[in-house]
């Protein structure tokens, strides 16, 4: 099944790619490797989730945040690939979340993101994975999450 046919099946849209809200592009391709800028929890070009987890928000909060950002990255994959079909491989998934002092579930927040891949692709969605606390992240974000993924041929 195609990732386009498997992402109707689930309902799963995959927005556009969110404007760079600094210096930078959404992903760079070198060779077969797709490199994303880290994304944020925007929706149509809002943040829907800000502010400290465990503090201000839920890990289920949380946890729908890192989705959203995988999302986001996902759509800047597809910006430099052409379609998601492309993809033979999720590699890597490094997310940051804004974590209250003594806070230290960032793996169950970045589960929102990891456990969305597997999903998505199934064993190509198997990946090496960094969560890492953070006192702040950018526009007051809850999380931020980047991806590496390696393209087919």
């Amino acid at each position: 099944m195609s990732v386009s046919d498997r992402l109707k099946e689930l309902g799963i849209h995959v927005p556009a790619v969110p404007a760079p809200v600094a210096a930078y592009v959404p992903a760079v391709r070198v060779g077969n490797l797709v490199f994303t800028s880290g994304q944020l929890p925007l929706v149509e070009g809002k943040l829907k989730y800000a502010g400290v987890v465990g503090k201000d928000l839920t890990v289920e909060q949380a946890y729908d945040a890192a989705r959203i950002c995988c999302l986001n990255a996902l759509a800047a994959v597809r910006s430099v690939a052409g379609d998601l079909d492309a993809v033979a491989q999720v590699v890597k998934l490094t997310g940051w979340v804004a974590s209250a002092d003594g806070f230290t579930d960032q793996p169950k927040v970045m589960n929102g993101a990891s456990e969305l891949v597997g999903e998505i692709f199934g064993a190509a969605g198997r990946h090496a994975r960094a969560a890492v606390a953070a006192n702040t992240l950018p526009l007051g974000a809850a999380v931020e999450v980047e991806m590496t993924v390696n393209l087919r041929g």
